[in-house]
């Protein structure tokens, strides 16, 4: 994200509107100085094709394309004459591969170059729907902004596909389209570097698929319905998967496999989060069927695979949604109760019983909460359609806004502007707001 903000402000204050230049064109990758050197095959299940991503510490191997090193034209043409690995529904727009602010209106662009030179603004609330975005035909569960394209935005529904926005295209927005799940597809999350995103579904597999290409270059199969899967913070070629059978499993893509498996006999799992210092996750849990609340949230040691304490929330609701406060030691929960509980990250991880947000209403809907750039407000969906804003410290409703007809299920702050919000909802719209 440091290089998107230094991108952004390589532009003179007194620039001319007239006389403005095209956009600076920002490089995917950057350029090795030497070719590197080439390995021998990995060995593992044929299912998993090795990424080429800079965040897979392999060594490149013969045929697969590194971004930065020349490729010859001979090369160019035996790759384009290869067939590609794309599911007969995929949809992909080549104009993807541009520059990030190459097709970006410029009230926008100038909204970014302000923001990386004055990163937390304060006080800013959406105000106004900017764009709609509609093509699902069913619910959609999860959106996230791309951390390093910002214009980028990848909605995860129950029709089976996975779709990636250009937000504010003056042209077409639907930039990629994929039906690589053949069931509903849960959960979709960004890599840290490069454009490739991570999904999982009820096909019972997490995918990691390659948007500038529109291939799927890796399938990480389970013997459950994958619900939330997430990147460890600290090592991008490490992520956490949950499933509905209550298996909690760390998969390296280096080797296509599983290393660490995390059991309590939980029942569903619904959500995860990593901890600031990655030493430790949350997992929550749907545990009605047990008749048992003492496992609804746990807090995992990573590396011992053992849980520090599963007698975290003790009231008889589930919680489908936790996140972690970026600099406070606290933790929040979308309860089932109609509710925001907060929880302190230190041990014994306590919850707060005199503070919860509760203006909003979940009423059995997979609704998520999320924290605001500066961490000051708390954000949900609501099952009423609305996003309710809180004040953190006063745990007061400082605003609402009305996003959908049915219940809004997910919300994503956009990662430079804060007053850039998108929302999913169950009747498979897409609302941007600013």
């Amino acid at each position: 994200m440091e290089s998107l903000f230094k991108a952004y402000s390589n532009f003179s204050d007194d620039y001319d509107e007239e006389d403005e230049p095209k956009p600076k064109r920002l490089a995917l990758s950057s350029s090795p100085s030497k070719r590197p050197e080439e390995l021998e095959r990995f060995k593992f299940k044929p299912n998993f094709r090795p990424s080429h991503y800079p965040y897979l510490n392999s060594q490149p191997q013969e045929g697969i394309m590194v971004p930065g090193r020349y490729v010859s034209k001979r090369e160019r043409a035996l790759l384009s004459s290869a067939p590609a690995s794309r599911a007969p529904e995929s949809f992909f727009d080549p104009s993807l591969q541009s520059s990030p602010d190459s097709d970006l209106p410029r009230d926008i662009l100038s909204q970014l170059r302000s923001r990386a030179k004055d990163y937390l603004q304060q006080g800013l609330m959406p105000k106004r729907i900017s764009a709609t975005l509609d093509c699902h035909r069913k619910s959609v569960n999860a959106v996230q902004w791309s951390p390093s394209h910002a214009h980028l935005l990848a909605s995860a529904a129950m029709d089976h596909t996975i779709c990636i926005w250009n937000v504010w295209s003056t042209g077409e927005k639907l930039a990629f389209k994929s039906s690589f799940h053949n069931a509903a597809v849960k959960d979709v999350q960004w890599s840290q570097q490069g454009l490739s995103i991570l999904s999982c579904g009820y096909d019972c597999a997490s995918r990691l698929i390659d948007v500038e290409k529109g291939t799927e270059v890796g399938v990480f199969k389970e013997d459950q319905g994958v619900a939330v899967v997430k990147f460890h913070p600290n090592n991008p070629s490490l992520f956490l998967s949950g499933g509905l059978k209550g298996s909690l499993r760390m998969w390296d893509m280096r080797i296509g496999k599983m290393v660490n498996k995390y059991n309590r006999r939980l029942g569903p799992i619904l959500d995860v989060e990593f901890t600031p210092n990655s030493n430790q996750f949350i997992s929550s849990s749907d545990v009605s069927a047990s008749n048992s609340s003492e496992s609804s949230i746990i807090v995992w040691d990573v590396t011992r695979e053992v849980p520090l304490s599963y007698q975290v929330y003790i009231e008889a609701y589930t919680c489908p949604s936790v996140r972690c406060h970026p600099f406070d030691p606290a933790f929040i929960a979308q309860s089932n109760g109609g509710y925001i509980a907060i929880f302190s990250l230190n041990p014994p991880f306590k919850l707060d019983k005199y503070k919860r947000y509760e203006s909003h209403g979940v009423s059995g809907f997979p609704i998520k909460c999320n924290f605001s750039l500066d961490a000051k407000q708390i954000i949900s969906g609501s099952s009423d359609g609305y996003i309710y804003f809180y004040d953190y410290k006063s745990s007061l409703l400082i605003h609402k806004l009305k996003a959908s007809e049915q219940a809004c299920v997910d919300v994503a702050i956009h990662p430079i502007l804060p007053n850039v919000i998108a929302s999913c909802s169950w009747n498979g719209k897409i609302s941007v707001f600013e």
